[in-house]
């Protein structure tokens, strides 16, 4: 099996497709097996990377509580591409995977192209915080005395997630099987530290003011824990667009797989071609965004000029190939 090594723990990815990397950063209550239908379609153009967070198998879990939280989560991304040698990259996370999205964007600035951040925004609205600190609390402890098997149906039937059941049974049935799959520990210590003790969304709007990275919001009408958030965080980033997706709820790419896709289709295209928010006030989109996808089979990218882009005239700047496999296919 194929690992990165991370402080404190070896993290388990799949990556499938050739082109300019994405990096898709999974949710609490996923793993890769969610990003199913995300990589099938976007590995015909770009190098699709998902990997497990640390305490999902085949991910290492970590017994000690202290390896994990939100700052962990965040450096095993850069862990990530150190080890598969990716200089720069896309991001799109998921919730928990949003959040660290995002706080990476904070921290690493230079090495994201551009962040998808869905479903983002439970327990960080002030009015959440006291309550979500009282569940995190009580779910971090529940997770280890009742079990996953116990524990998965009930959270997929959650208000925000039952939605999924509605709309595609099938895919609701599976993503309760994968669910109970997960360790008991690792969802634990992850609630307790990875949940639990992250700041607020709202705390960090000084440093998102001035944040430059482009951001597409995606978060579910339905999803009710996140729809204030992600209206502050839409007025705050500066280089940012929010997409409101009609009756849906938290997982949002399991729900709408096709409108996410194209939605993140769109956005990443239009900041590869630099005209993400064009002639927005006070966002200003850098020429090395101008990649095109279509020559990079060989895993090269094209940066366009854009005082020669509407000639149709590039510079095409070539990166060695990774030596590691780019087709396995996520399962």
């Amino acid at each position: 099996m194929p690992y990165v090594e991370a402080t404190g723990a070896k993290l388990y990815f799949e990556e499938g497709g050739y082109g300019y990397p994405i990096i898709f950063i999974h949710e609490f209550a996923s793993d890769i097996r969610g990003w199913e239908t995300q990589v099938r379609h976007f590995s015909r153009s770009y190098r699709c990377i998902a990997y497990n967070a640390r305490g999902y198998p085949p991910s290492d879990v970590p017994e000690d509580v202290a390896l994990y939280g939100w700052e962990f989560a965040v450096d095993d991304i850069a862990a990530v591409m150190r080890d598969l040698k990716i200089e720069r990259a896309h991001l799109v996370g998921l919730s928990m995977g949003g959040y660290a999205a995002l706080q990476f964007g904070l921290r690493y600035s230079e090495k994201a192209s551009a962040i998808v951040a869905a479903g983002v925004g439970s327990g960080s609205h002030p009015s959440q915080r006291d309550a979500w600190l009282r569940e995190t609390s009580v779910l971090s402890r529940i997770f280890i005395d009742h079990g996953m098997v116990s524990m998965a149906e009930r959270m997929a039937r959650g208000p925000a997630r039952i939605q999924l059941k509605y709309k595609d049974q099938k895919s609701w049935r599976d993503f309760v099987v994968r669910l109970r799959q997960h360790s008991a520990l690792g969802m634990s210590n992850t609630m307790a530290r990875c949940q639990a003790l992250r700041s607020s969304l709202h705390d960090l709007r000084d440093q998102f003011s001035e944040m430059t990275v482009p951001v597409l919001l995606a978060v579910g009408d339905e999803d009710v824990r996140c729809l204030e958030t992600n209206l502050m965080l839409k007025s705050t980033l500066p280089n940012a667009g929010l997409w409101i997706c009609p009756n849906t709820g938290h997982a949002i790419n399991l729900e709408e797989p096709f409108a996410f896709n194209a939605q993140v289709e769109n956005f990443l295209s239009a900041v590869e071609r630099g005209c993400w928010r064009r002639g927005f006030p006070g966002t200003e989109v850098g020429p090395h965004l101008g990649w095109c996808r279509r020559t990079c089979r060989d895993n090269s990218s094209v940066q366009v000029d854009p005082e020669t882009a509407d000639a149709g005239v590039g510079c095409l700047h070539h990166s060695r190939p990774s030596s590691r496999s780019h087709s396995k296919s996520l399962s």
